[in-house]
C-alpha cells in the first residue's frame, strides 16, 4: 500500500446559514458579497460543525481511496484539536506526527454561507499560523512514498527545509500552495525544483509562468515541474505531464451548497489516482467528480468519495504533445 502524508493546516469549522445571511453583487468586482447590517441580530436556521483545513481534507481523500494516509500539522492542545484528531482517526488517517503547541489554540473558522453557496470565512489561525523550522526538524519522512503539501501560512523557510529532507529520503512531493506562499514568487519558484506535481488555479499559475489560457499555462508549467494541473473554476481545468495535455470542463452541473474544500478535493482527488498508476485523463475525471460531490454538502469532508464509486464520462479533450 502506498504511503502518503499530507502537510498543512487542520481546522474546526462552524457553518452558519440562514435567510439573514444574504449576498449581493459588488458592481466594481462583479462578485457576490455578504450583506448584513451592523448591530443586527441575524437568525440562523442551520448550523454544521465539521473539521477542515486543506491537509486534513486531502488526507481523508487519500484514506477513502485506499492509501495509507497520514497528516502532519501544528495544532493547539485543546478540545478543538482533540475533536479533529478523533475524526481523522475514525477515517483511518494516522496523526502520530502532529506537532502540538500548548501556547496557542487550534485553527478555528466560522463560515457564513449565503443562498448562492458563496461564503465569508472568519478565521483564527492559532497554531496553524505559527510555524518554525525546529517544529518539524525531527520528523522522519523516509517511511512515505509521497508528501502532499498545502498552504503553510507563507512559511517558506519551513517548506524549504521539509522539501529538502523529503527529497533526501526519495519522497515525491505534490504542492498546492496558498495565497501566502504565492505572495513570495521568487522564493516559491526556488521550492518548485523539488516538486513532482503542482496544483494551482489560473491566476496563481500566472504568477509562476506566462500564459493567457489554462492550456498555455499547463504547457509552460511543465518546464518548471513534471506534472501540472491548472484550474479555472466553472471554466474547466488543464493538466499536463509533458507528454499529454488534458482539457476538461465541468464533471456535472449540480446545485452548489457549499464550496468549502472543493479545491482540496480536486487536488487530492487527482493525486490519489495518479500515484496508483491511473492515466492523466482518469485522474482528472476522478478529481472533478470528487470536487463536484464535495460542493453538494456542507463541510469539506462529507462529500469526499469512497473507493469504488462509479464515475461517468465528462466533457474532456486529450492531446498528445
Amino acid at each position: 500500500m502506498l504511503k502518503i502524508c499530507t502537510f498543512g493546516a487542520a481546522s474546526q469549522d462552524v457553518f452558519l446559514a440562514g435567510k439573514g445571511i444574504r449576498s449581493q453583487i459588488d458592481p466594481e468586482t462583479n462578485e457576490h458579497i455578504e450583506k448584513f447590517r451592523l448591530g443586527a441580530k441575524l437568525n440562523v436556521e442551520n448550523m454544521t460543525i465539521a473539521s477542515g483545513g486543506g491537509a486534513t481534507n486531502a488526507a481523508v481523500t487519500f484514506a477513502r481511496q485506499g492509501l495509507d494516509a497520514a497528516f502532519i500539522g501544528k495544532m493547539g492542545d485543546d478540545a478543538i484539536a482533540h475533536g479533529v484528531l478523533q475524526e481523522l482517526d475514525s477515517e483511518h488517517v494516522s496523526t502520530n506526527m502532529v506537532v502540538t503547541d500548548d501556547t496557542t489554540g487550534t485553527q478555528y473558522s466560522t463560515i457564513l454561507l449565503t443562498e448562492t453557496g458563496e461564503r465569508t470565512i472568519l478565521i483564527f489561525r492559532g497554531a496553524a499560523g505559527k510555524h518554525r523550522v525546529r517544529d518539524y526538524h525531527d520528523l522522519d519522512f523516509s517511511g512515505f512514498d509521497w508528501l502532499y503539501v498545502s498552504s503553510l501560512a507563507g512559511s517558506l523557510d519551513v517548506l524549504s527545509d521539509v522539501f529538502r529532507r523529503a527529497k533526501e529520503s526519495d519522497v515525491k512531493i505534490a504542492f498546492n500552495p496558498g495565497d501566502s506562499e504565492l505572495k513570495q514568487p521568487d522564493k516559491l519558484k526556488a521550492l518548485l525544483e523539488d516538486v513532482e506535481v503542482l496544483i494551482v488555479n489560473k491566476e496563481e499559475m500566472q504568477q509562476i509562468v506566462h500564459g493567457e489560457t489554462i492550456e498555455e499555462l499547463a504547457k509552460h508549467g511543465t518546464h518548471v515541474v513534471p506534472t501540472v494541473i491548472v484550474s479555472d473554476g466553472p471554466n474547466g481545468v488543464a493538466a499536463s505531464d509533458g507528454k499529454t495535455l488534458v482539457l476538461a470542463g465541468m464533471y456535472q452541473d449540480v446545485e452548489v451548497i457549499d464550496r468549502t474544500g472543493a479545491g482540496d478535493a480536486f487536488g487530492s482527488g487527482f493525486l490519489s489516482q495518479w500515484v496508483q498508476g491511473k492515466s492523466l485523463k482518469e485522474s482528472i475525471i476522478f478529481a472533478s467528480a470528487n470536487s463536484t460531490s464535495v460542493v453538494t454538502h456542507i463541510g469539506a469532508k462529507k462529500g469526499i468519495l469512497h473507493k469504488g464509486e462509479k464515475l461517468h464520462e465528462m466533457p474532456l479533450e486529450e492531446k498528445e504533445l
